[in-house]
């Protein structure tokens, strides 16, 4: 057949209707072209606890998972409410201390011990940031860098939770494979559960509370409520990432509020691109291993790891995510005329 009887067509043709989450599928080849990127993802996920070589990297692979579960919190609160969280450190000292008590004082088994850590946590953390929820921009970005900071030294001070020492003794999981294929069923789970949720009539209203709060006022709905919801759920997952890392290293301390769990998400989230949600999670599976990689340069690996982050801040500011996307989207293919 000749060029002239050919031409060439995107492949999303005729598959978006008015906007960008209304499809009309008219064939199996166009539902595989919807579905596939998710199923890679999916797969991909699933099959890398099987395909990394050593124990060592395996726990990597868990790590890399909470992070994960922060950079979603990140993602949610700064790009669907408008409320730049520093807080890492925060969800995670707090569902770790937590989920460690749990567990070593009340002989509560680690996975329940998880959970209630993660709706305990949550509440928690809420309560204590309700006054904040009225700042915005980088007033709300201090005073969430300030939690951790205060705790860590609070414990230090007052000896209590097992001040510096910590608490040690905290039960693991009953195996590597449940460890990993737990962080990596709430990593899934919460990726697309935030996925959905943010395209309800509630993640509507959250996006316009973040765009023009005065509105929302104005519509006779409470800002500080859907604030406080919205905080919920990210503290909540960040504190179950929390409980999850105490239960991988068999122990909880100070160290809990490290300020790499809160600079490290949000660096993921510049590389795989803000709100997108699953630019967070890719962004965390290029990030950690790389840090890791970089441990053998020494102190020059900080100086690696800014060129990176500056080299994908300067040529790829909209993230990896959203650069895909568009390109994926872009493909074209022969067609008969």
């Amino acid at each position: 057949m000749s060029d002239e009887q050919r031409r060439k067509e995107r492949l999303d043709r005729g598959i978006k209707i008015r906007s960008d989450s209304l499809y009309a599928i008219m064939s199996w080849r166009e539902l595989a072209y919807l579905t596939a990127p998710r199923f890679l993802l999916i797969a991909g996920i699933l099959l890398l606890p099987l395909l990394v070589p050593g124990m060592y990297w395996q726990r990597v692979v868990s790590v890399v998972c909470i992070y994960a579960l922060l950079a979603l919190s990140f993602d949610l609160m700064a790009h669907y409410v408008g409320l730049v969280s520093l807080g890492g450190a925060f969800f995670i000292g707090t569902g770790g201390y937590i989920s460690a008590m749990l567990n070593t004082s009340l002989g509560v088994p680690p996975l329940l011990a998880i959970f209630i850590a993660a709706l305990l946590g949550g509440v928690i953390c809420t309560v204590l940031l309700l006054p904040c929820l009225p700042l915005r921009g980088v007033y709300f970005a201090i005073v969430t860098l300030m939690y951790p900071l205060f705790l860590a030294r609070v414990i230090e001070a007052l000896d209590i939770f097992g001040g510096t020492d910590g608490i040690m003794g905290v039960e693991s999981f009953p195996n590597r494979w449940v460890e990993q294929y737990f962080v990596i069923a709430m990593v899934l789970l919460f990726l697309f559960g935030l996925r959905r949720l943010v395209n309800t009539d509630l993640g509507l209203v959250l996006r316009a509370v973040m765009d023009n709060d005065q509105a929302v006022k104005a519509s006779g709905m409470s800002v500080a409520l859907f604030k406080g919801l919205a905080v919920f759920i990210a503290s909540g997952i960040g504190c179950l990432a929390g409980a999850c890392i105490v239960h991988i290293y068999m122990w909880s301390g100070i160290s809990l509020f490290a300020l790499d769990f809160s600079i490290l998400p949000i660096a993921a989230t510049v590389i795989g691109g803000g709100g997108t949600l699953v630019g967070p999670v890719i962004g965390c599976f290029i990030l950690v291993p790389v840090s890791e990689l970089l441990r053998e340069f020494g102190t020059l690996r900080i100086v690696c790891y800014s060129i990176i982050l500056m080299a994908f801040v300067v040529f790829r500011s909209e993230g990896i995510m959203n650069y895909g996307r568009r390109k994926y989207h872009q493909f074209e293919r022969w067609v008969k005329v």
